[in-house]
């Protein structure tokens, strides 16, 4: 028998969360529908979990966040 002291999900987890990850460059991040509302402009990264990262190493929460055009 052979035992891995090794998790399979810290075997693949980093190829599948890198794969899920949407990145723009320039993007706008709205509140509202109106869009008078503006969270953030610039690069954003969308995590598989719906939070917005943003280059200043804050996250957005999804519930924060009505939409982005990116």
């Amino acid at each position: 028998m052979v035992l891995s002291t090794n998790s399979i999900w810290d075997e693949v987890a980093g190829d599948i969360s890198d794969k899920l990850v949407i990145e723009y460059e320039d993007a706008t991040v709205y509140g509202d529908f109106e869009q008078e509302q503006t969270l953030h402009r610039g690069k954003v990264r969308i995590l598989p979990n719906g939070w917005v990262a943003l280059p200043t190493d804050r996250l957005l929460s999804p519930e924060a966040v009505h939409h982005i055009d990116p």
